[in-house]
């Protein structure tokens, strides 16, 4: 085990053992044995890029979990693949740690080191953790997986590759086994599951958490004809049928997770959540000096419908994505229309691991198993967002959003319940509602500052 993950350990481990400053947020959880954690993270699947709101893309396997599970309607992210990752990691907007946009090419940027994860409050608590796929909050070995707690780790550094060669867009190297280059052949989506599979087959005493993070339908996209060319008479443009197959693929690869938990007979005791790190791509420009110019461009990906906007911007087009939880026996089927965040995971799971929060962490979460179970609310929640550049920023805080352009001097203002695809700007009719957010907003730019 590395040194920096020594102490944290050792940090969390008395926390949630002896510590006086600890609060317990373990309310309404499910009685003993622990549940084991499977996560499912999509790339880029935009609001309506799943069967059950309507797309045209087949999700069999997302649509039956999501039927005999819990929806979360009203789910939010962040405005691109890193930002979302490190706030799933550390709990905290991203924000605060200067992670506003994709990490990328040869970038030093990562997690800082001392950050306790949730991956080391789940160790704590008893469970093997382990990531299969993309990581992204950290492009180097030095900064990978099992320097932030997780027992094992496969997959890639990078947000993009080559789904064959598995190479970053400039060659670079990212493809790994435990945090140390590795060089493999086949499709990346199929041995990243295939990795998810053999960890799940394994026997074990602990119970686990497992994050399977896919690439799909992120661009490049690089699919056979078994998943293309059953669109061929269904999507016209070739760019939107590949998006199409990559997501079905994915989808055929959750049906496998779902089916190997079935015969190792660890489904009923197994939380299986899932949802996307930011709304959809419009489309990918021609990238001739990425990939050797051998991929795109593509004109039409994917689609956030009826929600207004796309990755990198702050509309819930970008930041709301489809999500849901499953738990057979335990959760019943159920849409959640209240405000949930990817904040929101790491105290629901430790608490479900019956594991405390030193408020030392500062997490921004809440524990929504109340939610999730059906037997309560929890406290409205402040969400923030800031652009990639930081000239922008948003909050919502119950049903209103504030969009800030720095740069222009400009306001928008929305009624979130009743203008749910951000069609009027109502910052004219309540300048007080402005004035309240806009102070809302200053005090979570001093938390960056912090």
């Amino acid at each position: 085990m590395h040194n920096r993950r020594w102490i944290r350990l050792a940090l969390i481990t008395a926390a949630i053992a002896f510590s006086v400053h600890a609060v317990t947020i373990a309310a309404n959880k499910p009685t003993p044995p622990k549940p084991n954690i499977l996560m499912i993270v999509s790339d880029n699947q935009g609001w309506k890029d799943i069967g059950y709101n309507g797309s045209e893309i087949r999700t069999p396997h997302l649509d039956k979990l999501a039927a005999t599970g819990v929806r979360l309607d009203h789910f939010y992210v962040y405005t691109m693949c890193s930002p979302t990752r490190a706030a799933l990691i550390s709990g905290r907007a991203p924000s605060r740690y200067g992670i506003l946009g994709a990490i990328g090419y040869r970038s030093r940027q990562a997690l800082p080191p001392e950050t306790v994860t949730i991956a080391d409050t789940m160790n704590a608590c008893g469970y093997e953790t382990a990531i299969s796929g993309k990581w992204h909050v950290g492009l180097r070995p030095e900064v990978g997986p099992l320097e932030y707690g997780f027992d094992q780790s496969y997959g890639f550094f990078h947000g993009q590759i080559d789904k064959l060669t598995h190479r970053y867009k400039n060659g670079d190297r990212t493809w790994h086994r435990n945090d140390e280059y590795v060089d493999e052949e086949g499709h990346s989506l199929d041995l990243i599951t295939a990795e998810a599979i053999r960890f799940l087959e394994r026997e074990r005493e602990r119970p686990f958490f497992l994050y399977v993070a896919y690439g799909a339908p992120h661009p490049p996209l690089q699919e056979s004809a078994e998943w293309v060319e059953p669109y061929a008479n269904e999507i016209a443009i070739p760019s939107r049928r590949l998006y199409a197959a990559a997501v079905t693929h994915m989808d055929a690869a959750i049906g496998k997770l779902i089916a190997t938990l079935d015969g190792t007979g660890q489904r009923e005791n197994t939380i299986v959540i899932f949802f996307s790190d930011n709304g959809a791509i419009q489309r990918w420009p021609e990238q001739p000096k990425n990939y050797e110019g051998r991929f795109g461009p593509y004109p039409v990906l994917g689609d956030n419908g009826p929600l207004r906007g796309w990755i990198g911007e702050l509309y819930d087009g970008c930041v709301r994505t489809p999500a849901l939880v499953n738990w057979p026996r335990v959760l019943k089927p159920n849409v959640v229309d209240s405000v949930t965040s990817v904040l929101d995971w790491y105290p629901t799971l430790t608490a479900l691991g019956e594991g405390v929060v030193d408020n030392a962490w500062r997490l921004e979460g809440r524990d929504i198993w109340p939610l999730l179970s059906g037997k309560g609310g929890v406290a409205e929640t402040v969400l923030y967002w800031k652009s990639y550049n930081g000239r922008r920023a948003a909050i919502r805080s119950g049903d209103w959003k504030l969009v800030v352009d720095r740069r222009n001097k400009t306001n928008e203002l929305f009624d979130m319940n009743n203008d749910p695809c951000e069609k009027q700007n109502l910052a004219a009719e309540h300048p007080g509602c402005v004035r309240e957010l806009t102070a809302l907003l200053e005090q979570q730019a001093k938390l960056d500052s912090d």
